[in-house]
């Protein structure tokens, strides 16, 4: 007559072992899923990180307006860095003393080229220094964010 009490008894213990997991879930998080067509993670910076240096930005204020031509803003996100006949993935980024280095795998004018940026924050301008460029500056400004577009009267 023991027999039929082993399967009972280890049902019991399993599901004991279930509750115990409901009233102590785990601590950690999960590991990300990886597949093939997820995006990567965003990077977990110091200092800010990416909000520091995340916009659209000008060497000239007067350019945030523009949407075509050479004298339009620079549209920096954490994976991408765009602007005027350029196209960039951001493929490294790395904490610098006074902000962040980034390399570049960009498009430009039917050619690939590999750039290295850092750009430090300074109040609502962005010192972009070209790192392959012999150090050569250039400072933006911060454009203002875009006005979300105004709801159509239903009267009119």
């Amino acid at each position: 007559m023991t027999r039929p009490l082993l399967p009972l008894t280890l049902l019991l213990l399993g599901l004991a072992a279930c509750d115990g997991e409901r009233r102590n879930p785990p601590t950690e998080p999960a590991d990300p899923i990886q597949t093939p067509d997820a995006p990567p993670p965003a990077p977990v910076l110091p200092g800010g990180g990416p909000a520091t240096f995340v916009g659209r930005w000008a060497a000239n204020p007067g350019w945030c307006a523009n949407t075509t031509g050479p004298e339009q803003a620079i549209e920096i996100t954490i994976l991408r860095f765009d602007g005027y006949e350029n196209s960039c993935a951001i493929t490294s980024l790395e904490q610098a003393s006074d902000g962040y280095d980034l390399t570049l795998a960009c498009q430009a004018e039917g050619q690939a080229a590999r750039e290295r940026v850092r750009l430090s924050r300074q109040g609502e301008r962005l010192r972009m220094t070209w790192l392959n460029r012999n150090d050569a500056v250039v400072l933006l400004t911060r454009c203002p964010a875009a006005a979300p577009p105004a709801e159509a009267d239903p009267a009119g």
